[in-house]
């Protein structure tokens, strides 16, 4: 039984899919279910039930499962613990945020940090779903709100201002109502977040005709006219052809966290980038 099997077992079972699992994990389908059967020869058993959904775990695949991700978590756990111990200015950091925000506020810093280590490589990984500091699928993130996983060294780095845009030379609606105004909302995943919730109880009778999960998607919407939308100021304050609107109290502002893996506390290529991002980003 090879350690990298289990690993194939994992991808497949979060996955749900062979091809799902095989982009996860960089590898080719047919070898990826090549690995699967060998694995499952090793232990003399199906581990899956191939259906028409996908594949589903088999009673001898669920009872593998726990033991395999603590087979991972000890595996992480030596990379982690070897990697945090490399202290020279060379290799590759995952950054991981949200789209509009890797964009708009990390890339200057980025850019900078580039330019002083050039022989670090940074992956930077926008993504609407959290990945896992635990697994290393990222070294670093920046999240909305404070981190929950276990053994994450984390701080609030600053606050998000946004505001109300409109195009240059558009009909402005009036706060507490919105009459004939036609909003850009988040999608259904967003709904709900503080600045998408003031939106609405301030422009109550606007009409939303357009929602999207991209910040980047509304403000190109809003410059061409096609409605108001609320923006990060960082967004919108550099957006050409639009103006922020008034509508008395200032939208909620959005907390942003910066959180590593407590065993990466020691990897100098990552320390030089917390202390470069600290510098130029923290309130």
């Amino acid at each position: 039984m090879e350690w990298s099997d289990i690993r194939v077992f994992l991808a497949i079972a979060r996955e749900g899919t062979l091809g799902a699992a095989a982009r996860r994990m960089g590898q080719t389908q047919p070898t990826m279910g090549r690995r699967l059967r060998t694995l499952e020869a090793a232990l003399g058993n199906k581990l899956f039930q191939r259906t028409t959904a996908g594949f589903a775990l088999t009673d001898e695949g669920a009872a593998l499962l726990p033991r395999a991700e603590r087979m991972e978590e000890e595996a992480l756990a030596i990379e982690r613990q070897i990697s945090g111990q490399a202290h020279h200015l060379e290799g590759v950091l995952r950054v991981t945020s949200i789209e509009w925000f890797g964009g708009y506020v990390l890339s200057p810093v980025l850019t900078e940090f580039a330019a002083l280590h050039p022989r670090i490589t940074i992956e930077l990984l926008t993504e609407q779903r959290f990945l896992s500091l635990s697994r290393r699928e990222a070294d670093l993130a920046f999240r909305f709100g404070p981190f929950d996983e276990p053994d994450v060294v984390s701080r609030k780095l600053m606050q998000v201002r946004y505001g109300v845009y409109v195009r240059k030379g558009s009909k402005h609606p009036k706060a507490g109502d919105g009459d004939g105004a036609t909003l850009m909302a988040l999608d259904a995943t967003f709904a709900g977040t503080p600045d998408d919730t003031w939106l609405q109880r301030i422009l109550p009778n606007a009409r939303t005709t357009f929602r999207s999960n991209s910040r980047s998607v509304q403000a190109k919407m809003c410059a061409a006219g096609a409605g108001v939308a609320m923006l990060p100021c960082d967004i919108g304050d550099m957006l050409e052809g639009v103006e922020r609107l008034r509508l008395g109290d200032e939208p909620p502002q959005r907390d942003v966290w910066i959180g590593f893996h407590r065993d990466l506390g020691r990897l100098a290529r990552l320390r030089a980038l917390l202390d470069l991002t600290l510098a130029r980003l923290a309130d």
